[in-house]
Order: C-alpha cells, then sequence, then structure tokens
C-alpha cells in the first residue's frame, strides 16, 4: 500500500483506471457484505456484530502500522478533520442506516440510500468547486433509476415512521459529508490514514455501545466468537469489507472526482441482487437484470463522459 499524502494533481496514465478498479473492489465486497451481515446476525446483535467488526479492523490495521513500509504519522497534526471522518463513517451512517432500516419500509430506504452518489455530485460544486458534466449528471441519475428500479420489485416489508425517515436522512446526509471530507483530506493524509482512524473511531464506539446493550456481559459478547457460522462472515466483513474497502474507498477518492467516484455505490446494489439469487436463491427476474444493467450503464457513462 502507497501510504504517503497525497496531493489532487493531474492523473498520471492508469491512475485512473487503478482508481476505478479500486472502486469496482470496494463496492463488490460491499455489496457481499449484506449477505454475511444477514448470516451473522443470525447468531449476535448488530452492535455486538459492529463491536467484533470494527475492532478486528482496527486490529489489521495496527500490524500493518507495524511495518516498515507503511508510513502512518497522525500525532501532531490536525487530527480534529480526521475524527470528524470517522464519526461520519462509519459511526453515524451505521447507526442512521440501521434504525432507518428498521423503522421503514424497504422501497423507502432503497430509494433514500440510492440519492447518496446525486448529492454527493451535486454537494461537491460548492464545497469542492468540482462542476459534472451533464452526461455525468444523466448516467447518475440513470444508475440511480436502476436502483430504484429494483427497490420498487421488492415486498414492501416493514412500516414508515417519523424515525425511519430521520434515521435515512442522517444516513444520507453523513455519507455525502463522509465523501466530501474524505475527498478534501485527500491532500493532507493518506488513504491508509484516513482509514486507520475511520477504524479506530468504529471499534471505540461500537464496542462501548454493544458494552452498554448487554449491561457489561462478558459471556454474551464472546460467545458468538466460538460459532463457526458466525466467525467466517464476520472476518470478511472485518477485513475485505471493512479493512480493504474502506482504504480503497479513500483511494478512490483521493484519485476520482466525486461525480466519479460516488456512482459506484450502486453497483453494491447490483452484487447484492446477484449475491442474494446465487448464494441465498432468492428470486431474480428479467426486470431485475435491466435494472442492474442501468446500473452499470450508469456507472460506465460517467466513466465514459469524463473522458477516464
Amino acid at each position: 500500500m502507497n501510504t504517503q499524502s497525497q496531493t489532487r494533481t493531474a492523473l498520471r496514465p492508469g491512475e485512473g483506471r487503478l482508481a476505478i478498479l479500486a472502486a469496482l473492489v470496494c463496492h463488490g465486497f460491499w455489496g457481499l457484505s449484506f449477505m454475511a451481515s444477514r448470516v451473522a446476525l443470525d447468531t449476535a446483535p448488530v452492535l455486538v456484530l459492529l463491536s467484533h467488526r470494527f475492532l478486528l479492523a482496527f486490529a489489521v490495521m495496527s500490524l500493518l502500522r507495524l511495518s516498515p513500509r507503511v508510513s502512518c504519522r497522525v500525532r501532531g497534526r490536525a487530527i480534529l478533520p480526521l475524527l470528524a471522518l470517522g464519526m461520519m463513517e462509519p459511526v453515524i451512517y451505521f447507526f442512521g442506516e440501521q434504525y432507518g432500516i428498521l423503522h421503514s419500509n424497504t422501497i423507502f430506504s432503497g430509494v433514500m440510500i440510492s440519492v447518496i452518489p446525486i448529492v454527493s455530485t451535486f454537494a461537491a460544486v460548492p464545497f469542492l468547486g468540482e462542476r459534472p458534466s451533464a452526461g455525468q449528471i444523466f448516467f447518475s441519475l440513470l444508475s440511480v433509476g436502476g436502483v430504484i428500479g429494483i427497490g420498487l420489485m421488492s415486498s414492501s416489508s416493514g412500516s414508515l415512521d417519523a424515525l425511519g425517515v430521520i434515521g435515512l436522512l442522517v444516513a444520507v446526509f453523513s455519507a455525502v459529508a463522509y465523501t466530501l471530507l474524505n475527498r478534501r483530506l485527500s491532500v493532507s493524509f493518506s488513504p491508509f490514514e484516513r482509514t486507520y482512524v475511520m477504524m479506530g473511531l468504529g471499534a471505540a464506539v461500537f464496542t462501548l455501545c454493544a458494552a452498554v446493550s448487554l449491561r457489561g456481559d462478558a459471556a454474551a459478547y464472546l460467545r458468538p466468537l466460538g460459532e463457526r457460522s458466525y466467525l467466517i462472515p464476520m472476518l470478511f466483513l472485518g477485513v475485505c469489507c471493512s479493512v480493504v474497502s474502506f482504504f480503497l474507498s479513500s483511494y478512490t477518492l483521493t484519485r476520482l472526482p466525486v461525480a466519479q467516484a460516488t456512482v459506484f455505490s450502486n453497483l453494491t446494489t447490483a452484487v447484492s441482487v446477484f449475491a442474494g439469487a446465487v448464494f441465498l436463491h432468492e428470486p431474480f427476474t428479467v426486470t431485475g437484470l435491466v435494472c442492474c444493467l442501468l446500473i452499470l450503464l450508469g456507472i460506465y457513462g460517467v466513466q465514459r463522459t469524463a473522458g477516464t
């Protein structure tokens, strides 16, 4: 991992493609995370799973930090923006998403999460001075349309209430704030440094919340770790979906403008649909295939109109 602080200069040949590859891997893992979480949550409550996931992620990052090839210097620097980044993702976003989905139906939650890329794209204009082309806006909306189509296909389980709306709004705005702040901090902190602080904050906050929810019952906290059916998905969530994916997300936001980077988040939905059909034998229709193709076409169009 190249952990030297990056500056946002013109991309060298191949860097744009490498950033796109990083985004594909990142959101591919996040697409599989829904299936892994579903399996793990059969054994452990949400807060316990989040605690285990981010403690593991922080431990892996700490081990990587010991390598002489990894540079991670956060002491003595303006760390407050990094702490704000870590609060936006994973802390505030995960709380907003979890409670939002719990207190809303699948259609509304899917539509709300799908607008994150387009909101981020427009927010980048005043905050970062990045102006997307008309083609990028069109293809972003096309990709969002594919996600909404998949949401409309789903059985609308759950009821919508004020807490669900508030939770999902919190998730959307924290994700947008994460994107803008991560992009801005890319001139001062490396992807590794940003990811390291994010994993540390996630581990601290979710472990504290898990301890409170279990009333300090250490046996209940450790019990899921003895179950193989829990351990494997938790390892996948901790290493692939946290360490690797958040690092690649930060790397992508270092190299690509917000419009190009955020549209890949809709790939998460397409991957989760395919994973559910292949591994969990969930129904997959021709309409679902068309919606997934719209998502992919939108992602391709955003990159193509950017000239990458």
